[in-house]
């Protein structure tokens, strides 16, 4: 395998960015999560998965 750690932490040593507001990253996101709720099943598949998920955490 590949040696990456170096590059990476020299990557991520010099450009320090604020982090992202919440609703900024929710705009970014909804349009694909949207996309393959349509192209994969509708909300009777998205319901289910994160009910599995929820089982999984515990909840």
């Amino acid at each position: 395998m590949a040696f990456t750690a170096g590059r990476t932490l020299v990557r991520t040593r010099g450009g320090k960015t604020a982090p992202r507001h919440p609703l900024v990253a929710a705009a970014m996101v909804l349009p694909l999560a949207t996309l393959l709720v349509v192209v994969f099943g509708g909300w009777e598949a998205v319901v289910t998965q994160a009910s599995s998920v929820g089982v999984m955490l515990g909840r």
